[in-house]
């Protein structure tokens, strides 16, 4: 098997958790939720190592609030379609080469008993 190269390097925000009015149920969109997102980006990191400058990575904090916003903003039906919205927050930043995004409705009424429900999906800049 030939070797598929290094890994790329990776900046991952864990549990980022909002109360959104995502679903299909009308109690969905009139009570909301919690919902959580993991988010993990590859890109170089060398550069902004090498130079110890912020604005050669992505700033994590300003990233959790631009994917909060998504997340606690403007509801849709489906969690495919919020995973899709929130990587294409990230890879509006130039330095993100692509995003693994996983949306957790930990609150979600399946009508049997469960921890979670995710959607998880990973999106490349080409």
């Amino acid at each position: 098997m030939a070797d598929a190269g290094p890994r790329p390097d990776r900046i991952t925000v864990h549990g980022l958790t909002g109360h959104g009015f995502h679903g299909v149920y009308p109690a969905e969109r009139e009570h909301g939720q919690t919902f959580r997102v993991d988010a993990t980006l590859e890109l170089d990191t060398a550069p902004a190592a090498a130079t110890d400058d912020l604005a050669r990575t992505v700033n994590y904090a300003a990233l959790a609030q631009a994917l909060h916003a998504v997340l606690v903003g403007e509801p849709v039906d489906l969690l495919e379609t919020l995973a899709q919205r929130l990587a294409d927050r990230c890879l509006a930043d130039p330095l993100v080469d692509a995003v693994e995004i996983t949306v957790h409705k930990p609150d979600a009424d399946l009508g049997v008993p469960a921890d979670d429900v995710t959607v998880a999906i990973r999106r490349t800049r080409r």
